[in-house]
């Protein structure tokens, strides 16, 4: 049997950091990990291929050679997996779909022979066994929560791992929280279920032995969600196999806001080699938070959080929401200081989407409010609701949010802002630097120091890092460039709105 993986091609985001990773001579942030599992799932004895569309172009003939191409999509790559749904319909190839996209919303797919939903764990053996007989169903779904603890490790061999700026990993899958906008939850649980410590130390090995050095992101949905089992079990090994390997990866994930309550956890993901970590922030609106079910952020200093956080060695990454029915006028600007204040250099603001399935799209239908199916960017300035806020009056204080916290002068105040608190266990040593990074540094300077507008700005982060913190000079070379990608993101969705406004369209926005 042979089997063509395909990840469709994500649309130009504040997280595709397509405009940064030209620096490093990148083609994407992350491998498709969900494909790469489910074809360690596969048997041994069938070929497979993997075509990352982030990567390179899908060629017929690659669909052509394979008997099934498996697909594995998220929302927001809609448009892609649709284009190669129909260019595999038109060459009669079957296709396989599965994935959060498809997971929560198959019925919009025509030309997808069979649908594998849920976790692969649970929906993918059945499927095979029914093919092995000649009898593959259509629809192989199911809600059962399956023990990661038995899942394979990823087939890293499939892919080149030069084109990726980082690999990744999963530890956990589920979140004990319960926020209204979010799937996570409807996708994966409230329990979160881990792998084994051995299972860590495994995959770790396996990217090492690779020749995998540099960034490596843990993908859980909630990094921090069983404590205990990270203080006692996970993180003890990750930091013993750190510490003999001498700490060839740095680690990222994202956890919740509580992780500022538990400064022992802080010190051991600190120990491990974590100095990154995103958080759903949301907004600093108190009467947001209770609407949105964000318990885990209520009734509490949220600055002050993060600024521990930071003071522990982490880089405080920050989600932030606008559009929800109890957000004030004032709301935009109060999110503007927020982000200011607390110096979180990456400020993802999006607007309010109900994704489907999830508590806040069950509300939003039986209000009658529901427009469409959602993006899956909520960056875009698309909203698949009626909001409460006029909407026009909600898109222009979006738009004013983005084009504050963007601006140059914004956008590096907050970088001297995060460096006056960071707190880093270790640093990037000579042995840790790369050659991309070498000609990374020689490109900013270039189109940063010399062509963008913002030059000024650029030249007196990196003389005063290198007078006052030298340590972290490779921080803010990356931070910089980091707000040239968000820049240009923000400036080609204000120039779609702008273009829709001349045509007198504006109705037609949220549609």
């Amino acid at each position: 049997m042979k089997i063509l993986l395909v990840y469709p091609r994500y649309p130009d985001t504040f997280w595709s950091f397509r405009h940064a990773l030209k620096f490093l001579s990148k083609k994407a942030s992350f491998p498709p990990l969900g494909l790469l599992t489910v074809a360690a799932m596969l048997p041994a004895g069938w070929e497979k291929k993997l075509v990352d569309l982030n990567v390179c172009a899908l060629n017929d003939e690659d669909i052509e050679w394979a008997d099934y191409v498996f697909l594995s999509s998220m929302v927001v790559q809609k448009t892609s997996a649709g284009e190669v749904i129909e260019r595999c319909r038109n060459l009669n190839t079957s296709v396989v779909a599965g994935g959060p996209l498809f997971t929560t919303g198959y019925e919009e797919f025509e030309g997808v022979d069979h649908f594998v939903l849920g976790e692969a764990e649970v929906t993918l053996p059945p499927f095979l066994a029914d093919l092995a007989k000649g009898q593959p169903r259509h629809i192989y779904s199911s809600d059962e929560r399956p023990d990661i603890s038995q899942t394979p490790a990823p087939l890293w061999s499939l892919i080149n791992m030069k084109h990726y700026s980082a690999m990744s990993l999963q530890y956990s899958r589920g979140c004990p929280f319960d926020c209204e906008f979010c799937d996570i939850t409807l996708l994966n649980g409230h329990e979160p279920r881990t792998k084994s410590r051995q299972q860590m130390v495994d995959e770790l090995e396996a990217l090492y032995r690779r020749g995998w050095r540099g960034s490596l992101f843990i993908v859980d949905d909630n990094f921090i969600g069983n404590r205990r089992k990270l203080k006692t079990e996970t993180l003890p090994a990750m930091i013993q196999w750190s510490r003999q390997k001498k700490y060839p990866f740095v680690f990222f994930t994202e956890a919740s806001i509580n992780l500022a309550d538990d400064e022992e956890l802080m010190d051991l993901m600190a120990e491990a080699g974590f100095n990154r970590v995103f958080v759903g922030i949301e907004t600093p609106n108190e009467e947001s938070l209770v609407e949105c079910n964000k318990q885990q952020n209520r009734n509490r200093d949220l600055a002050a959080a993060v600024k521990l956080i930071q003071n522990h060695g982490f880089e405080v990454q920050g989600g932030f929401i606008l559009g929800f029915d109890s957000d004030p006028a004032s709301i935009f600007n109060k999110q503007i200081h927020f982000i200011q204040k607390t110096g979180i250099v990456t400020a993802m603001v999006g607007l309010l989407n109900a994704p489907n399935g999830t508590k806040l799209y069950k509300r939003l239908k039986k209000e009658n409010r529901l427009i469409r199916d959602m993006s899956g960017d909520n960056t875009d300035f698309s909203i698949n609701f009626v909001p409460k806020m006029q909407y026009e009056t909600l898109v222009a204080g979006y738009k004013h949010v983005l084009d504050t916290i963007y601006s140059p002068r914004h956008y590096y105040e907050r970088v001297v802002t995060f460096l006056k608190e960071y707190r880093p266990r270790k640093t990037a040593g000579i042995s840790q630097l790369r050659f991309n990074h070498i000609t990374g540094f020689i490109k900013s300077m270039w189109f940063l120091g010399i062509w963008n507008k913002g030059r000024r700005y650029y030249w007196r982060l990196l003389i005063s890092t290198l007078l006052k913190r030298p340590r972290h000079f490779p921080l803010s070379i990356s931070l910089s460039v980091s707000g040239f990608h968000f820049r240009r993101v923000a400036e080609g969705y204000n120039r779609a709105v702008l273009a829709l406004r001349h045509q007198g369209a504006n109705k037609a926005l949220p549609l």
